[in-house]
């Protein structure tokens, strides 16, 4: 790709290093931030610069086994952490997990939630359990944990703020991924919702997008996708792809005392990616093509 000089365009900048933070030092001392799926990935990721301005972490997680390693490397950046397992489909452990949260560090003043469940099949081929799964996690789930988190609020009478990590097909749809578009749709409808039913009573509720930021606990089916596409960068309208820690800077901002008059809205971090569109639509390629399937035979 290149412009009218023949040189090829810059693209949007780079982030700033690993390490750096977006806000003052100290902006989240004394205050607790819990995080769901926040043992891997993009949930680490934002724990983690939520750590870096001094904020006590409880991360949860369905696998436990990540969680403690998780904890060892956020424990390192700033205030402490503690690892709760947690189901988020379960209200009664939804409330376990806030009793150890209260327990270790005080009723947590934010709320991420990042838990989510997701991975490609055509709507015909969807089993029962296959729809159910993914809309428990990521709806009903998100659902369980903001109200768990609201009704400790309102009844301590203290304000507190919530970011729901969405998607950007909650918006355009998402072939290939049915259930995750409809249950991400659900979330941006819950943030709009809940921001007006509880801003009375000073609770934020936010949604966050991410857009493409590779990371080393992608699911193997992402990875592949990626790899099968090959020079991902040149795809994107910002000709990079995004920063895990660009996403963690966004939530840090949105959950802060800068961002206070800031509810109701879903920010997208993704380079304007989910608003390309083509002067020539491609030829359509089925979702049963994209991913190598033969014809459906009921």
């Amino acid at each position: 790709m290149t412009d009218e000089t023949g040189a090829p365009p810059p693209g949007l900048p780079a982030p700033p290093p690993p390490g750096v933070s977006a806000l003052p030092d100290g902006t989240y001392d004394g205050a607790v931030v819990l995080v769901t799926g926040g043992g891997t990935g993009l949930g680490k990721a934002i724990a983690a610069e939520f750590a870096r301005l001094g904020a006590d972490l409880v991360i949860a997680s369905r696998k436990e086994d990540r969680l403690k390693a998780a904890r060892d490397e956020l424990a390192g950046l700033g205030g402490r952490v503690t690892a709760v397992p947690c189901d988020i489909r379960d209200p009664d452990r939804v409330a376990a997990a806030f009793d150890a949260a209260q327990e270790a560090y005080g009723l947590p003043d934010v709320l991420v939630n990042n838990a989510a469940a997701n991975f490609p099949v055509p709507a015909e081929d969807m089993s029962p359990n296959a729809w159910r799964s993914v809309v428990d996690i990521t709806l009903t789930g998100t659902f369980f944990m903001t109200r768990e988190f609201a009704r400790r609020h309102l009844a301590a009478r203290t304000p507190g703020s919530v970011i729901a990590i969405g998607a950007s097909y909650a918006w355009t749809g998402g072939p290939g991924f049915a259930h995750s578009a409809a249950a991400k749709a659900g979330v941006r409808s819950l943030v709009e919702t809940l921001a007006v039913e509880w801003g009375p009573y000073g609770i934020q509720v936010n949604g966050l997008v991410p857009g493409l930021m590779p990371h080393e606990d992608m699911t193997a089916d992402i990875r592949g996708n990626l790899d099968r596409a090959r020079d991902e960068a040149a795809r994107q309208p910002a000709l990079r792809v995004g920063a895990p820690r660009e996403l963690g800077w966004a939530a840090t901002f949105l959950a802060s005392p800068y961002a206070r008059f800031i509810t109701g809205h879903t920010l997208v971090v993704d380079g304007a990616n989910w608003q390309r569109r083509g002067l020539v639509s491609p030829r359509m390629v089925t979702v049963r093509e994209q991913m190598g399937r033969g014809a459906f035979e009921g």
